[in-house]
């Protein structure tokens, strides 16, 4: 008995492991050491990501900041807008006022001038002096005459207010006499003329 215990002791001094043993323990050591790099690789992934995280939320912020400031500032672009077409209704009619103010001044000087005045014809001057310059200023502004004489009827310029027969068989149709002057404001009319027309 006590040799077979000597021979088995034997063995387990010169116990060798077989080649599957040994290549199943490199494989657990193989798995230990790839399972440890895949958590250093994850660890190195989750802190990529953070960074990754803030950085979006970064830009986030500023592009909050940048339409936050974009709309503050359509917010005073509409509101001086407003202000400047309130401006522009209230006191639209400046230029033209200034302008025709010198004309008002000579209407003024012809009306003290009619009280003592015993020349008739120079008053007649004076008076058609200001009336050319008036139209002159009401042109520079835009306004202008609408063109009525020997000119065909036309519903976009005249308003027929009397048919009256034609002199001759090439009036007809056309425009015999004006009643009143029609206007045109930079080529729209503002006011038509009124008119006769020839049957």
């Amino acid at each position: 008995m006590s040799k077979k215990k000597n021979k088995f002791n034997s063995q387990e001094n010169n116990y060798q492991p077989s080649d599957e043993q040994e290549c199943a323990a490199m494989n657990n050591t193989t798995d230990a050491e790839a399972a440890t790099e895949e958590s250093d690789a994850q660890d190195k992934d989750t802190s990529g990501n953070d960074e990754k995280i803030a950085e979006l939320e970064a830009q986030i912020a500023n592009y909050k900041e940048q339409i936050l400031r974009q709309a503050a500032e359509f917010d005073n672009y509409r509101k001086r807008t407003k202000k400047e077409i309130s401006e522009y209704i209230l006191n639209g009619g400046e230029k033209i006022l200034t302008a025709l103010l010198p004309v008002l001044d000579d209407m003024e000087r012809a009306e003290k001038n009619m009280e003592t005045a015993d020349d008739v014809e120079a008053l007649k001057e004076g008076l058609n002096l200001i009336s050319k310059k008036l139209m002159s200023i009401l042109e520079a502004n835009g306004l202008k005459k609408i063109e009525t004489e020997n000119e065909d009827f036309n519903t976009d310029f005249h308003e027929a207010i009397a048919m009256i027969p034609a002199p001759s068989d090439d009036m007809k149709g056309k425009v015999i006499d004006c009643v009143q002057t029609g206007y045109k404001l930079n080529d729209k009319v503002i006011r038509h003329a009124k008119v006769a027309i020839g049957q």
